[in-house]
């Protein structure tokens, strides 16, 4: 069992970074939805709300840096690839 003030700190910790995290997963999902599609300008509107919604995140502490940094380069590729094609 965990200490009550770890208790405490931890739900409060999760309070914090949990809607920071959701809000990212939430942009990507949409931008990857819309990269699968035809309507390459939204795309890239949904990819820019995406990587701004990732360094928010890292920014506030809820993601690591790398893992905002590795979602941020795997999303850029796939709309690079998208406008290639």
């Amino acid at each position: 069992m965990p200490s009550p003030k770890s208790a405490r700190v931890s739900v409060r910790r999760h309070a914090k970074n949990a809607p920071l995290r959701t809000k990212a997963r939430t942009f990507i999902a949409k931008a990857r939805r819309l990269l699968s599609g035809d309507d390459i300008e939204a795309a890239e509107l949904a990819v820019k709300d995406a990587v701004i919604a990732l360094d928010k995140a890292a920014q506030k502490g809820a993601l690591h840096q790398n893992n905002a940094d590795r979602r941020k380069s795997r999303i850029m590729k796939q709309l690079h690839q998208v406008k290639e094609a």
